[in-house]
């Protein structure tokens, strides 16, 4: 048999395995990067809520309402509102939404606060069917 044939036979007998775990491999990295984003909302969660009492969401509103903190810690606040996307936080969200172009040495990303309020809507959710992505919740 030569080298060809011996290469074509070895991928006919072991493309499904190696198919599988590459859809395996890429899931897995689909599912670490979810954890990823909602351990990080958490945590910023958990911080603002030690600064501000409250739960979560009432905490994180503090945050993007608070002036003593940077835009960018505030910015950062406003896209883990939009990570748990829980209405409660639509009231301060539409309240810094302007709508216009984002100047962001001056006010909140309009892109951020846009994308917030869509996903507190109930909009670009994940599917319910994938329970560990942060935001995902039956509609």
């Amino acid at each position: 048999m030569t080298g060809r044939a011996s290469l074509a036979a070895w991928f006919a007998t072991w493309w499904p395995i190696l198919a599988v775990a590459a859809l395996a491999l890429g899931f897995a990295g689909f599912v670490g990067l979810a954890w990823m984003i909602d351990a990080n909302a958490h945590q910023l969660g958990a911080r603002a809520v030690t600064e501000f009492g409250g739960d979560e969401i009432e905490a994180l509103v503090a945050l993007v309402q608070s002036e003593r903190h940077t835009l960018a810690e505030r910015n950062r606040a406003v896209n883990t509102l939009g990570i748990l996307a829980d209405a409660r936080a639509l009231p301060v969200l539409e309240q810094f939404y302007t709508g216009e172009g984002c100047q962001h040495s001056r006010f909140l990303c309009q892109h951020e606060l846009r994308k917030a309020i869509t996903r507190c809507r109930g909009g670009n959710r994940p599917p319910a069917w994938v329970p560990f992505m942060p935001g995902a919740k039956p509609r």
